[in-house]
């Protein structure tokens, strides 16, 4: 059985080599890639479980990188690897959407602690499934089914469903759901939670599954059994 899923963005090749070598050998499963669009494109195919990224890319930096994925609603855990050390650049770094940052040189003993202490956190804070009525949502493996069926979910919209999976029964306001699926910089228009629970309702019912999300007049949205 293989470890957890480790991607490694770096494109100095002693220390993606010492990398590679060092967490393989503490038995994570670890793929790498070169440069930013490599490093994007390997994190949205392969799903893995923690993403090292240097900052410094050619292509896209890091800081882009991490941008795109919570964009796109990934909230894989990302440990930004990089020599700039000042507050500024590490205030940068978080705003952009990573979990941690760690200079170089960096001691490899401790920077794997520090992969093992996010991916322990990352497995009490991740439920391996949500289910309300029929309808199941896999947080890690970005899938939903309803009665088995599997069914296709953008990634926004994915991330929508599973705000009101996670709260069966409670009344979620517009502003609620634009903080939680979109997060607190969203500065487009309120009225796409409208957009997006029409296209959830759509998708649940397609198969002539019962209404699962209910408006609450004046007040938001529910998401319950029949």
């Amino acid at each position: 059985m293989s470890g957890p899923k480790l991607l490694v963005v770096e494109d100095d090749p002693g220390i993606r080599r010492l990398l590679l070598r060092g967490l393989r050998f503490e038995g994570f499963d670890v793929t790498s890639a070169d440069d930013g669009p490599a490093g994007l494109d390997a994190a949205l195919s392969s799903a893995p479980d923690l993403i090292l990224l240097d900052v410094m890319l050619p292509g896209l930096s890091g800081l882009e990188v991490v941008r795109a994925l919570r964009e796109q609603g990934r909230d894989v855990p990302v440990i930004l690897l990089t020599a700039r050390s000042y507050p500024e650049h590490q205030i940068d770094g978080f705003e952009a959407g990573a979990d941690d940052y760690v200079t170089k040189p960096f001691t490899l003993d401790v920077l794997i602690a520090r992969v093992r202490a996010h991916l322990r956190r990352r497995a009490q804070e991740t439920p391996e499934a949500l289910s309300v009525a029929d309808v199941t949502l896999y947080p890690a493996q970005h899938r939903v089914t309803r009665g088995g069926t599997e069914l296709p979910f953008t990634a926004q919209e994915f991330r929508v469903l599973q705000v009101f999976m996670a709260c069966p029964g409670q009344v979620l306001s517009k502003g609620v759901l634009l903080d939680r699926a979109w997060g607190d910089t969203f500065l487009g228009d309120p009225n796409t939670v409208e957009t997006y629970v029409k296209v959830l309702r759509q998708k649940l019912e397609q198969n002539g599954g019962t209404r699962l999300i209910h408006t609450v007049r004046g007040a938001g949205y529910v998401l319950r059994a029949p």
